[in-house]
């Protein structure tokens, strides 16, 4: 292990003879909400022009912000330049995924002599071929490249691929591309037999693109002013889009629109929801031409998704227990009356996704906590696929696609095992591994140990947390910890593998997830309990289980590194302001933080969506009350606070860039420390930062050695 020389103190702005950081200037701006005053002197970080962002005083501001964290990146510039390389280190430069086959072609991505982005191609698939794996044997000769990412990303900042979807004649590929992280996506469809680019091409788009049974039409999404994904239009090939029907227009601001296929490959699907509440539509793929059948009418709180197989629709719905229950209706017969439970609603089983084949069931659920698969065949009980690791990650697709494979794939890892993927025989349960993650520059399992402990929250509800550390790390509370968490819109932190807490681990620290509420680790109920006027248990959950693995000797106060994202840097604010004695530093991605004034401001793409969740302030005066009472931007105050580190997008539609500005710059005026305080803002992305691999990679090298300088962690 690295040996280390550790100290408890933060490291100042003054070791570094740094410059003085940028100052935002501080404007009156007052509005008044039922009855009250809501004061906000940086609201002019604002552009009032969005979503064109073109205010001189705006932008100055924020490229300030960057040079002033440009500035201590060269100071640091050795270390972050070591860190990359290490991370780079560990991924292959040449690596693929694993085959899958759909109809009369095996697919695969892959990336090229060192790419940044993957190239998509494809082969026929041998039909005289009887052994499972030979399917997936890339040929001699034979393959074709029918996309290169590398290709369109060609001299752009920033390149995401968004849907991605052969036609079922083989012929055609519709696909979509985001250029500045904004999220409006451009489709168009290229000819894989001629490799030229039809004249079909589509702007503002959003989800994927569902084809007609022909290939010569499909459905697609179109996003609104707002960024809203709010209509289904149809497209025939070779006609002007302007022209294209809708064939669903969603009328509530507050439900978003998306489409599907189901397995069976007979309909497809739309579905229109707000978070919590649900409403589905299928139509038949052999003539997109005809209404949409609704499947149920929404009503508040209900939550359902369908799918097709085997002559039948399956239906996951919330209607009768919070943790869903299974049902199944013949095609003819959609009304509620009709639905048969085939796994009826358990306190102790939360399903969570589930695939109709024409002849079982695949379903995956938790059980306290813990991520399960199992297949269920002619309404039998459950056969559960066992792992042997007490804390692990595991999740399901298709290896080869269709209504009936006869193996499912299997994506498994824990936080010490990589990442496995293989496929389960549905006949006969046998397993083949089909890749096991490879760490180039090396990676020995038996030198580290993983464990999940509960830690008891501030009303008495036991929280999980995951741990995994080197096992000649020191648990005498001298070691230092990196602790992350989201906990929100139900999504669960997963404990899987990641090659980057390596880096982490063999410097010592030991490294830790709480799963806390507004998650849904344990249960629909785990997510209820961290949401709307229950939002302070997700904070005080986190805090509670700081405070366990300080008493328990994994690490001391100040001894903390912590990190959330989006609606997890809502938690990072909120912790720093309640807690800032215990973190050593803080990295906050493109954090939530204006919470009360974006929940005020129903011209903002997701804020008619995020009401269910977060509450309605415009109309609900409590509402307004609660959210105001933990809100990070409107709660700082004058006191010391923890070095931190806060990203943005300029271009993100979903925490736009000035929450973190704003945030930054009230930091700066009240803060009484001299701790690092940094906002870096891409200004050529969006949510998800900066495209390409490798460019990923040092991003993250920068946010590693901002922890290790901030908790003055020095290593020989």
């Amino acid at each position: 292990m690295t040996c280390l020389l550790m100290t408890s103190c933060s490291v100042r702005k003054e070791s570094l003879k740094m410059s003085e950081p940028p100052v935002a200037e501080r404007r009156a701006h007052v509005a008044t909400y039922h009855g009250m005053e809501l004061k906000d002197p940086y609201h002019w970080l604002k552009d009032q022009s969005y979503p064109q962002i073109d205010d001189e005083d705006v932008l100055e501001y924020l490229k300030a912000e960057n040079a002033y964290f440009e500035e201590f990146a060269g100071l640091i510039e050795d270390r972050v330049e070591d860190i990359y390389n290490e991370l780079k280190g560990r991924l292959e430069k040449e690596d693929a995924s694993v085959p899958y086959r759909d109809g009369d072609y095996v697919y695969q991505s892959r990336y090229v002599e060192d790419s940044q982005y993957r190239q998509h191609i494809r082969w026929l698939s041998p039909s005289d071929s009887t052994s499972p794996a030979a399917q997936f044997d890339i040929p001699e000769a034979g393959t074709e490249v029918i996309l290169d990412q590398n290709e369109l990303a060609e001299g752009l900042e920033y390149f995401r691929l968004g849907t991605f979807s052969v036609s079922p004649d083989y012929r055609l590929l519709a696909y979509s591309s985001d250029t500045n992280g904004s999220e409006r996506f451009t489709l168009v469809v290229k000819d894989l037999t001629t490799g030229e680019l039809l004249s079909d091409r589509i702007e503002n788009t959003g989800g994927g693109v569902v084809w007609a049974s022909d290939s010569k039409s499909f459905l697609y999404v179109m996003v609104d002013e707002h960024w809203r994904p709010n209509r289904v239009r149809h497209h025939v090939l070779g006609t002007d889009p302007a022209n294209d029907p809708i064939v669903y227009e969603e009328s509530d601001p507050g439900f978003f629109v998306g489409i599907s296929r189901t397995t069976s490959r007979e309909f497809a699907v739309i579905g229109t929801d707000d978070h919590e509440t649900s409403e589905v539509y299928v139509l038949p793929l052999d003539d997109l031409t005809v209404a949409p059948q609704l499947i149920v009418e929404r009503q508040d709180k209900h939550h359902y998704s369908v799918d097709h197989g085997g002559g039948d629709f399956y239906i996951l719905t919330n209607d009768t227990h919070k943790n869903f229950r299974l049902a199944r209706t013949p095609s003819d017969s959609l009304e509620p009356e009709s639905w048969s439970s085939v796994i009826e609603g358990s306190d102790s089983r939360y399903i969570t996704n589930f695939q109709s084949l024409a002849t079982r069931l695949i379903v995956s659920y938790r059980e306290e906590g813990l991520d399960q698969i199992a297949i269920l065949e002619n309404d039998a009980q459950l056969q559960p696929i066992e792992f042997d690791e007490a804390v692990y990650s595991v999740g399901f697709g298709s290896s080869s696609a269709g209504p009936n494979p006869s193996q499912i794939r299997i994506y498994y890892s824990s936080l010490v095992t990589p990442s496995t993927t293989f496929d389960y025989d549905l006949a006969t349960g046998e397993r083949f591994t089909r890749k096991i993650q490879q760490i180039p520059s090396g990676y020995d399992a038996s030198l580290y140990t993983s464990e999940r402990r509960m830690a008891r929250s501030h009303d008495g509800v036991l929280v999980p947390v995951s741990i995994v550390y080197r096992k000649d790390t020191p648990l005498d509370g001298t070691a230092p910890l990196y602790l992350r968490a989201y906990g929100a819109y139900g999504s669960s932190s997963s404990p899987s593998f990641s090659t980057t807490t390596k880096s982490w681990l063999d410097r010592g620290f030991v490294y830790a997830i709480a799963h806390i509420r507004g998650g849904s680790e344990m249960g629909y109920h785990w997510y209820e309990d961290g949401k709307l006027d229950k939002r302070m248990n997700t904070f005080l959950d986190f805090i509670s289980a700081a405070h366990y693995l300080i008493e328990e000797k994994f690490t001391a106060p100040k001894r903390i590194a912590i990190t959330g994202g989006s609606a997890g840097g809502t938690l990072m604010g909120v912790v720093v302001n309640e807690a800032p004695e215990l973190w050593g530093a803080v990295v906050s991605h493109v954090p939530f933080v204006d919470v009360l004034n974006t929940m005020l401001d129903d011209s903002l793409p997701l804020t008619p969506i995020e009401w269910p969740e977060w509450g309605n302030p415009i109309t609900d005066s409590d509402a307004y009350e609660y959210i105001l009472s933990y809100s990070p931007y409107d709660q700082l105050e004058a006191k010391d606070y923890p070095p931190m580190l806060v990203t943005a997008g300029l271009n993100d539609p979903r925490v736009t860039y000035w929450e973190p500005a704003k945030y930054v710059a009230k930091l700066r005026h009240l803060k009484t420390d001299d701790n690092l305080l940094f906002l870096k803002t891409e200004m050529g992305a969006g949510h998800g930062g900066r495209s390409g691999r490798y460019e990923y990679l040092r991003v993250l090298a920068e946010t590693f050695a901002f922890v290790l300088h901030a908790m003055d962690i020095k290593e020989d």
